[in-house]
């Protein structure tokens, strides 16, 4: 069952069984990030929180976030997400979102950073005022999924120092997986690990993800579960 936690009086993190999801509230509107993994009453959930009128934006649409959509008639997506979307049996009309996109739910606006690599359409919400990263699974000490298709290690690094140049902006981080919260000083570490992986000098084993053999690489600071190198 989906524990509520409340941050402050305008933010929750939702806990679902090793991933979260986040409620924010301004004046006029709530925005859910995100709707969980065994939370199709993602939405009911938001509204025993909050009287506004609850929005939903996806971080991205891997299987783990978007149990909870279905609730929602139209939510907000990177365009570049739908083919993932979709392919998870994903339902509704997409409001698309795009780079530097503002969404203000009343004195509070959140902006739109699209860092592409986890997934396609992976993004990342700027809590503007409050000075707040929200990551989805690109930021976070975990394990960090980088395997099968739909991912892209160089396209990630690239996202990675984009938000490392836009660390003047925060200085929290409220990832999706692993500790809560993180700070900015893990995107030079995780660009650094992704940078070894991408030119074979870092170390890792062979195991087994739901039945797929795959290669985790774990560093001190997180992990990265990547495809298994094709023998040369």
């Amino acid at each position: 069952m989906a524990e509520i936690i409340r941050i402050n009086d305008t933010t929750w993190r939702i806990e679902d069984n090793g991933v979260r999801f986040f409620l924010l509230t301004g004046t006029e509107k709530a925005l859910l990030i995100d709707s969980g993994m065994n939370t199709p009453n993602a939405k009911e959930i938001a509204e025993s929180i909050t009287k506004l009128p609850v929005m939903l934006l996806n971080t991205h649409a891997d299987t783990d976030h978007i149990s909870g959509n279905g609730g929602f008639d139209c939510f907000y997506m990177h365009p570049d997400e739908e083919g993932v979307y979709r392919a998870h049996g994903g339902s509704g009309a997409i409001l698309p979102v795009k780079d530097d996109d503002i969404i203000d739910l009343g004195n509070r606006p959140l902006k739109i950073i699209f860092i592409p690599g986890h997934t396609p359409g992976s993004i990342a919400v700027l809590d503007i005022n409050n000075r707040v990263l929200i990551s989805g699974d690109s930021v976070q000490d975990g394990n960090i999924f980088m395997f099968k298709e739909h991912r892209n290690m160089p396209l990630y690094v690239e996202s990675l120092k984009k938000l490392s140049r836009l660390t003047d902006a925060f200085d929290t981080i409220y990832p999706s997986h692993g500790s809560f919260p993180v700070y900015p000083e893990l995107i030079a570490s995780l660009i650094e690990g992704a940078e070894q992986i991408l030119d074979g000098t870092a170390k890792g084993k062979a195991v087994d993800m739901f039945g797929t053999p795959v290669m985790l690489y774990k560093f001190p600071y997180a992990g990265f579960l990547c495809d298994i190198p094709e023998s040369k």
